[in-house]
C-alpha cells in the first residue's frame, strides 16, 4: 500500500512545492489549506495529491480532516507564517495571536490528531517546518521569533516523549526563503517593502529548495532520523550578516 503524505498550508510556497515534491516520491499526498481553489489546480496539476479544506486554528476542521484518513506516514506541519515588524513594545495583540495560533497551536492540534496515525503506520515521520527566527532572535521579529521558538521547543520535546515509538521528528529551519506571499502576508500587502526583503540577494532560498531538503528527511531509513535541518542561502551567514550586491 501507497504511503501517505498530510501538508498542512499547501496551497502556495513552502507547502505547496512539498506537496508536489512528495508527490513526485511516490506518496499519496493529502493537501490542506483554506484556499481550496488553490488546491483543486494544484491537484488537477499533479497525480498523486488529494485537495482538503483545512483551517489548522479550527480543531472541527483539523478533526473532519483526521476521521477522514485512513492511514498517515508523514505529516508535514508547515502552515504559519509571519505578522507585522513591529517592536514588542508596539506589538499588536492580535498578530501576536494569530501568529501563536496558527505556527504553535495549529502544528499542536495536527500533531495530536494525527499521532495515533502516525504510530500505527510502524514508521511515521512528523516534520515541523519552523525556521532559523526559532533559533537566533531579531529586532521587529518578536512575535514571529516567540512563535516559532514554541515549534521548536515543541518538536524537542516530541522527539523525548516518543523515543521508543516508531515515529521520528525532524525539524526543518529555513533562513531566507524568497516565496510567495510570505513577505507580503508580513508587510500587510505592501509589495514594495516585501520586495526590498530581498533586494540585491544573489540567489535566495526557493520553496522548491526547502521541500527538497523535507523530502530528503523523510525518505531517510527508517533508524534515520534527522533532528533538525537548517538551511540558508549561500548569501545569509546569519540571521543579521546578509551578503547583497548592488544593482
Amino acid at each position: 500500500m501507497k504511503r501517505t503524505a498530510v501538508v498542512t498550508g499547501a496551497s502556495s510556497g513552502i507547502g505547496e512545492a512539498t506537496a508536489r515534491r512528495l508527490a513526485a516520491e511516490g506518496y499519496d499526498v493529502v493537501a490542506g489549506a483554506r484556499r481550496r481553489d488553490r488546491l483543486d489546480a494544484l491537484a488537477a496539476g499533479t497525480p498523486g495529491i488529494t485537495p482538503v479544506t483545512l483551517d489548522v486554528t479550527s480543531q472541527e476542521s483539523v478533526n473532519a480532516l483526521a476521521a477522514s484518513l485512513g492511514r498517515c506516514d508523514v505529516l508535514v506541519n508547515n502552515a504559519g507564517g509571519a505578522l507585522g515588524l513591529e517592536s514588542v513594545a508596539d506589538g499588536r495583540l492580535d498578530d501576536w495571536q494569530r501568529m501563536y495560533d496558527t505556527n504553535v497551536l495549529g502544528s499542536l492540534r495536527l500533531t495530536q490528531a494525527l499521532l495515533p496515525k502516525l504510530v500505527e503506520s510502524g514508521d511515521g515521520v512528523l516534520v515541523m517546518l519552523t525556521s532559523t527566527a526559532g533559533l537566533v532572535s531579531y529586532e521587529g521579529g518578536g512575535g514571529y521569533c516567540a512563535a516559532k521558538h514554541a515549534q521548536t521547543s515543541m518538536t524537542e520535546t516530541l522527539r523525548l516523549e516518543l523515543v521508543g515509538q516508531p515515529v521520528r521528528v525532524v525539524e526543518i529551519a529555513p533562513g531566507m526563503v524568497k516565496s510567495e506571499g510570505f513577505a507580503v502576508t508580513r508587510f500587510r500587502g505592501d509589495e514594495s517593502a516585501a520586495a526590498k526583503v530581498y533586494e540585491g540577494v544573489p540567489g535566495p532560498l526557493s520553496a522548491d529548495d526547502v521541500a527538497d531538503a523535507i523530502a530528503w528527511c523523510v525518505t531517510r531509513p527508517a533508524h534515520v532520523n534527522v533532528d533538525r535541518l537548517v538551511i540558508r542561502p549561500r548569501a545569509q551567514a546569519a540571521q543579521h550578516r546578509v551578503h547583497r550586491v548592488s544593482g
